[in-house]
């Protein structure tokens, strides 16, 4: 079983969850930029991040034969602060790395005016620069988050295949379907999908336009949560092609939308022994 997380904020995970994920199939992975838990008291701290994700991440995912990218965006909660906002004037120079196959995190958090315009905002530097985008749909309210968004996302002319709506569920997926976007499902212990709950969704909606994550951080959560929906499908009675798509193709196909995935490290066959340095900094404690 090959698997692509989608949606998985490694900055959060160790190591042994890197060499657990490949053990498990995982072989590609996107993290998308997102609020760390505290507020950011500066646009510095975002542009750190940011280097953080296209730089340090992605060296330390391929010391387990994982591949890296990410997607870069000022976040739907962040875009309230208005010392954040500035970021906004600076994404555009981190859109052109070869690493960013998307701009995200974007969407709503609490629907607020500053929400709005930093969503519009950030669906024109997707058009703008040739990207896809990754769409946060709110933890609360999801309905009324989703029609919400999806008037933004008609007046912004990008084009729904290029837009995965992530985080729905029973309620909101109808209506994201309908849209013509991809259909993103975070599968998280307690607060969001299961899956079982996914297995059921996949039966009613099919396995087209599907990507399925683990948005695994520094909540509950699991980084295997790809691994179980796989096996979930296989005991349902889905084939090998049907599972393939879901967790390897279509998340290729999404992100293979900006001209930048190379999936070359994820595909070797071996795990890479560890070694080398990235800014001074082998990964290695103690000396060789």
């Amino acid at each position: 079983m090959r698997i692509f997380d989608p949606h998985i904020h490694m900055t959060s995970r160790t190591t042994d969850d890197y060499a657990a994920m490949r053990a498990a199939g995982v072989r590609a992975v996107v993290e998308p930029s997102f609020w760390l838990g505290q507020p950011r008291t500066s646009p510095a701290s975002f542009y750190d991040y940011f280097d953080s994700l296209l730089g340090w991440e992605p060296f330390r995912a391929s010391q387990y034969g994982i591949a890296h990218h990410c997607t870069l965006a000022l976040n739907p909660k962040e875009a309230n602060d208005p010392r954040c906002v500035p970021v906004l004037d600076e994404l555009p120079r981190y859109l052109l790395k070869d690493k960013v196959v998307a701009v995200g995190e974007i969407g709503y958090d609490s629907m607020t005016p500053a929400e709005d315009t930093a969503l519009a905002a950030q669906l024109q530097l997707a058009a703008e620069y040739g990207l896809p985008a990754l769409v946060h749909t709110p933890h609360r309210d999801k309905a009324a988050g989703l029609t919400r968004t999806l008037d933004v996302l008609r007046e912004s002319g990008l084009p729904p295949e290029r837009v995965a709506l992530d985080h729905l569920n029973e309620t909101t997926v109808g209506a994201a379907a309908d849209s013509g976007c991809w259909l993103g499902f975070s599968i998280y212990p307690d607060t969001k999908m299961d899956e079982q709950r996914m297995v059921r969704l996949l039966r009613l909606h099919g396995t087209e336009r599907v990507l399925v994550n683990s948005a695994a951080d520094w909540g509950r959560s699991d980084p295997l949560k790809t691994r179980a929906v796989g096996e979930a499908m296989a005991d349902a009675g889905f084939s090998e092609d049907d599972i393939d798509q879901v967790l390897w193709r279509n998340p290729v196909a999404f992100y293979g939308q900006s001209g930048r995935l190379d999936l070359t490290l994820g595909a070797d066959e071996e795990q890479r022994e560890p070694g080398g340095l990235h800014e001074g900094n082998s990964i290695l404690r103690g000396g060789e």
